[in-house]
């Protein structure tokens, strides 16, 4: 399968020569008085496929011993979930863990629903409330606070590759793409309905035109990489990439299928058809982008009265530069002329990165033979997969006003056997480090099974009838037994279940990118909490900005203070990954990500030992130490691994750090000594 969709992207890429967002679709492609594709037959056991069935109404696993019957017996409806992971236990002939400490779950959950550390004061308050609601408590407060719609939106803006840039070698702006991403983060802190959450981002522009939320939740649409040629435009093309884009993740993101896989011929193992394929990419037919400005017309001509004579001179730069590179002559003061120029362009008027229907720019659909947009085949019209539907469903109308929404309202119907399972797996990979169904963004057969359908079918049905609240799901599990245990277990049980596949454990876990860089600045001291705007550059290696394309894309923010922000705020450049974040295994954005990656190599220890983020931070770290703890060397180092660890250091650690403070220059030692807790296990690993 994935060699087939290599292939697909390969060919896709060879042919696209040009990938233009405001181009009317050319008339290279044959119209649509072409042949009509015939409806597809499907057999028995495709849609037989586990995931395409209805869901169950599970019944609940019953123990009948004390012990069983004690740790099923946990908060409401979360004993549920520990009765359906004791049967899968029990079936594995495993044990489940004692329950972590207090320390360890406090620090655990603030990780979980906020991405930072606790601080010393709400550790030492959970560990005081003896209440028998105080964790209920802990949870509704990290429910709460925006922290935690800037780290669970981070996980949505993974599914769908947000990016601020186009990619490829251009990789030109997109001014107000980060409007999407303060959307995505409203969305979780609001507690915004799952299902009115994919209605918006699918056909905000469709449900409510007049709304600027709406609109931007539409530039969803948008988000895939569009390539930008310069030369030998093909429109047809162009198009044909744009809607590859907004059709694979549709059924990457909401569907958890690989229904891209499609594009080319009919998929291999699942059940889809190309013409499937086509004709869920005919609900785009007629979507256009749509950069809709918001200041008034006398703003406008203002602004683009005051900008020409600099664009004027930015151009003249850029292509003299372009120039004497290509001849190998030197640019002099070239480089830094543009610069200023740049500098004296007026910044852009607001816009809203949206998007709207054109039926006099619709294109006309094809199946297109090997991806091949030249050589169209059979025309199609509109229609969610047939797998889905009777036999020989018929397309839906050609002159339906709202396509999207239209497709939206199917993926959002309560029967509809993937979206509420996709969603719940998503939830559950992020709170355990792995899904029900190990492979979230692939619920076919070469996907894995899950390993408790019981489970996913009860949670799914769970959060359908909490009118598919995000935040009850989070509730749900995180007052559970099994989220609540501890990391470790007996020897015995490890050699069985060494993954914690069957949750015999709580799988420990390394911080994510995010996590580690925000904890630096956090524990340091140096963390600027300002939420929501325009993407942040920060300062990166002259090295690094002279490989792009156009370097002078590349412009740290004038205010320093904006380069401690979250990273979520960092700006999401396609082709210029930060250093650090790809130590750390953040993904690329340009394709869908399920699921991060956790690798160990030795890059990761140059970035905390020697690069200028740890350094940086462990300074600050030492004058907050010595300034908040005072120059006794013990309350130093207890307040040093409250704020990294989330507990009190342990005899030996005590003695060690006592012993290093007490050689050497102070001030120095205490900063090395700050820098050695940003590589602890205990800093960069959550219990």
């Amino acid at each position: 399968m994935l060699r087939n969709c290599l292939n697909a992207l390969i060919l896709g890429s060879l042919t696209a020569l040009l990938v233009s967002a405001t181009e009317t679709p050319g008339t290279e492609a044959a119209g649509d008085s072409a042949p009509r594709a015939p409806l597809g037959k499907y057999t028995a056991a495709e849609r037989r496929h586990w995931s395409f069935q209805p869901r169950t109404t599970p019944i609940i696993p019953a123990f009948t011993t004390p012990a069983d019957k004690a740790w099923t017996k946990s908060s409401g409806a979360a004993s549920n979930i520990d009765a359906f992971v004791l049967a899968r236990l029990k079936k594995e002939t495993l044990t489940h863990a004692p329950e972590a400490d207090r320390t360890t779950l406090i620090r655990r959950i603030t990780f979980d629903l906020t991405g930072l550390p606790p601080t010393p004061a709400e550790i030492a308050a959970f560990l005081a409330d003896k209440a028998p609601n105080a964790w209920d408590k802990v949870i509704d407060r990290l429910l709460a606070s925006p922290h935690y719609g800037e780290r669970w939106g981070q996980h949505w803006l993974d599914v769908v590759r947000f990016s601020e840039t186009e990619g490829f070698e251009y990789d030109n702006f997109r001014p107000d793409a980060w409007r999407y991403r303060d959307y995505v983060i409203r969305a979780f802190n609001n507690d915004k309905p799952w299902d009115r959450f994919i209605r918006e981002q699918l056909a905000g522009d469709e449900i409510s035109p007049q709304e600027d939320e709406t609109l931007i939740a539409a530039g969803f649409n948008r988000l895939g990489p569009i390539r930008r040629n310069a030369g030998n435009q093909a429109v047809s093309s162009s198009r044909n990439e744009q809607l590859t884009e907004m059709t694979n993740i549709v059924g990457t993101g909401f569907m958890g299928v690989t229904l891209g896989c499609a594009r080319c011929h009919d998929h291999k193992f699942d059940g889809f058809r190309q013409s499937d394929y086509y004709r869920v990419q005919a609900f785009f037919s007629t979507l256009q982008p749509n950069d809709l400005t918001k200041a008034t017309a006398e703003e406008q001509a203002a602004w683009k009265a005051k900008a020409a004579p600099f664009q004027a001179e930015v151009a003249t730069l850029n292509k003299e530069i372009v120039r004497r590179k290509n001849a190998s002559l030197p640019l002099d003061d070239l480089e830094a002329k543009f610069d200023a120029a740049q500098e004296k362009v007026p910044a852009a008027l607001p816009a809203l990165f949206t998007v709207k229907n054109d039926p006099t720019q619709k294109a006309p659909i094809h199946l297109l033979p090997r991806g091949d947009y030249e050589h169209p085949g059979d025309s199609v019209g509109m229609r969610v997969p047939g797998v889905f539907l009777p036999e020989d469903a018929p397309e839906v109308e050609e002159t339906l006003e709202k396509p999207r929404e239209y497709l939206a309202n199917w993926l959002t119907d309560v029967k509809n056997p993937l979206t509420a399972r996709v969603m719940v797996n998503r939830i559950w990979n992020y709170h355990f480090g792995r899904g029900i169904v190990g492979t979230p963004n692939d619920f076919g057969r070469m996907g894995e099974r899950p390993l408790n359908p019981e489970l996913l079918d009860y949670l799914a049905n769970e959060f359908i009838a909490s009118g598919y609240s995000v935040k009850h799901m989070h509730r749900l599990i995180l007052t559970s037994n099994t989220w609540r245990q501890a990391s470790v277990a007996p020897q015995s049980v490890v050699d069985k279940d060494p993954d914690a596949r069957y949750l015999s454990r709580f799988p420990r876990s390394r911080l994510e990118a995010e996590e580690i860089r925000d904890s630096m600045l956090h524990v340091s001291g140096l963390l600027n909490l300002k939420q929501g705007g325009p993407g942040v550059m920060t300062p990166i290696d002259k090295v690094l900005v002279a490989a792009l394309y156009t370097p002078s894309q590349w412009k740290a923010a004038r205010d320093t203070t904006e380069y401690t922000r979250r990273t979520i705020y960092l700006i999401a450049k396609r082709n210029m990954e930060l250093p650090f974040m790809q130590a750390f295994d953040a993904p690329d954005n340009t394709v869908s990500c399920p699921r991060r990656d956790s690798s160990t190599h030795a890059p990761q220890a140059l970035e905390m030992l020697n690069g200028d983020l740890a350094n940086q931070a462990a300074a600050a770290f030492a004058v907050r130490l010595l300034k908040e703890a005072g120059p006794d060397h013990r309350m130093q180092i207890n307040l040093a691994w409250q704020l990294t660890a989330g507990r009190a250091p342990k005899p030996t650690e005590l003695k060690l750090a006592l012993d290093y403070l007490s050689k050497g220059e102070e001030a120095k030692s205490r900063e090395q000594f700050a820098l050695a807790m940003f590589n602890l296990n205990a800093f960069l690993y959550v219990n």
